[in-house]
């Protein structure tokens, strides 16, 4: 069996983290306070109020929402709580920014929430195609959580991966 391949990926002890694997299932919605600013840039609190008690926060239902404004305006803080409180009774999460500081913060709370206890001394490759919108943030992250337990990180695939880390012996 001189001609037989063999396959030394699958049986090196390289273990693949997919970011895609923890991406939080649900639509991404992006919400223009704007709308509600007289000519687009003047808060007044009456009007702002009316326009949030009238608008239809069930198209939000379930979904990640990313608020901001679109324009110039000076927002004061209590403005956008007071959009995030509304969106609390329907949305799963809400944040000030745009839809990748949305992505930014959900991958910044699951990478917190890991536990990297089974990839303590062992070769980790952070696989880095993805067909998903992982954040750059996501990927710096998770290398600095993984840094403290791994042996060595690289990024890319097995077949060829880029080394970024490798523990020094001591």
């Amino acid at each position: 069996m001189k001609d037989e391949i063999i396959n030394r990926v699958a049986s090196s002890v390289l273990v693949t983290f997919d970011l895609e694997d923890h991406y939080p299932q649900g639509p991404r919605q992006s919400l223009d306070i704007s709308q509600w600013l007289l000519e687009g840039i003047i808060l007044k609190e009456k009007d702002f109020r009316e326009h949030i008690n009238n608008h239809n926060w069930s198209a939000y239902e379930d979904a990640y929402v990313a608020i901001h404004c679109s324009t110039d305006a000076i927002i004061p803080g209590w403005a956008f709580m007071l959009v995030s409180l509304q969106l609390s009774t329907v949305a799963k999460k809400s944040v000030v920014g745009s839809l990748e500081d949305l992505e930014t913060i959900l991958f910044s709370e699951i990478i917190s929430d890991l536990n990297i206890s089974d990839y303590k001394d062992k070769p980790v490759i952070i696989k880095g195609c993805s067909n998903l919108p992982i954040p750059q943030n996501a990927y710096v992250l998770l290398a600095q959580k993984l840094q403290p337990v791994a042996k060595s990180i690289m990024y890319g695939e097995a077949c060829s991966s880029v080394p970024l880390f490798k523990k020094r012996r001591i």
